[in-house]
């Protein structure tokens, strides 16, 4: 009796902590190293995946490591279809740029299963939007995939290169919003696509995930 009551009280403390610390029904999708559960694509389906490796986990487990100087453009896509929720990610720029920087990545909602149609929170940095708080969608068109541009109306909220930036994409039906570092900078009211892939995108830049999770919504 005392080992079940002892079972119950550890149960309820850990319980409390994830209350506290705001982690309850939360999934992490932070990829393991063989990165099981993830596929990559192209994001030019003519071209092939390169040869290094673009997505890795770093020793320790904690953060996923995206190199995609040298010109590489692809995408990681998460195996599982969801539809409303959260999408919490923290994610900085790494060091290493290569010889010609090109600050560019992004984080992907609601896409197809191969990464052709989808909508991103962009991660880039530069002298011309999108950059950090914009959004970008991928939708079919005369059939054909078809970029749009949401853009903020005020200053990007970016942190300074090497500092941690949070975003929080909340999906709520046609309704998805951007918060980048606890600040609201967009909102799209009617993105058609109500269900699909969480993915993280390669483009010319390297940057540094240590956090990626999901919270459903009911």
């Amino acid at each position: 009796m005392k080992h079940v009551s002892l079972a119950f009280m550890v149960v309820a403390l850990f319980g409390c902590a994830a209350e506290q610390n705001g982690t309850r029904d939360w999934v992490d999708l932070l990829p393991t190293k063989d990165l099981k559960g993830w596929k990559r694509y192209p994001l030019d389906p003519s071209v092939p995946l390169a040869s290094k490796a673009v997505y890795k986990v770093s020793d320790d487990g904690r953060t996923l490591i995206v190199d995609a100087t040298g010109g590489i453009k692809e995408v990681l896509i998460n195996d599982e279809e969801r539809g409303d929720g959260i999408f919490h990610v923290e994610w900085r720029w790494g060091k290493d740029q290569g010889e010609k920087p090109n600050y560019n990545g992004g984080i992907y909602l609601r896409s197809a299963p191969d990464g052709r149609t989808w909508i991103q929170a962009q991660v880039a940095r530069g002298a011309k939007p999108p950059v950090v708080g914009d959004m970008i969608g991928m939708l079919m068109a005369d059939g054909k995939p078809t970029r749009t541009d949401k853009l903020q109306t005020g200053e990007s909220r970016e942190l300074p290169v090497g500092e941690w930036n949070t975003y929080d994409i909340t999906c709520r039906g046609k309704k998805i919003t951007l918060a980048v570092n606890g600040g609201e900078t967009l909102t799209w009211d009617d993105f058609p696509i109500l269900r699909g892939h969480l993915g993280v995108q390669a483009e010319f830049a390297n940057y540094e995930i240590r956090a990626l999770r999901w919270k459903p919504l009911p």
